[in-house]
């Protein structure tokens, strides 16, 4: 099995920090899978194995991703190419905050 990693960068005052939670901001999860997605349909060789409607199979959140001061928020995302979809892990600072697998989705 081959694999692939993207980074990603968030700001950290990222519009989903206001809301989420007052007073001890987290990165919601919602917003890490959107940066898995948005990452593995950048790449050509994803996005093929993905195809045209990825399925979430299934997401573990394993720590908090929460602003450190004024640092951007620096996601490596590590995909494991599978025969028909990709597992995912999220590391920030050496640390592993997500884990999970995207499944190639049939054409509607």
């Amino acid at each position: 099995m081959s694999s692939v990693s993207v980074a990603r960068v968030l700001p950290a005052d990222h519009p989903s920090f206001a809301g989420h939670f007052p007073g001890q901001p987290l990165l919601p999860g919602v917003v890490l899978l959107a940066e898995v997605l948005e990452a593995a349909l950048a790449d050509a060789t994803l996005a093929a194995r993905l195809g045209p409607q990825p399925v979430l199979a299934s997401a573990k959140f394993l720590a908090p991703v929460s602003p450190r001061g004024r640092a951007p928020i620096e996601l490596a995302i590590t995909f494991e190419l599978l025969a028909h979809g990709a597992k995912f892990e999220i590391v920030r600072g050496g640390v592993a905050v997500a884990r999970g697998q995207f499944n190639a989705g049939e054409p509607r």
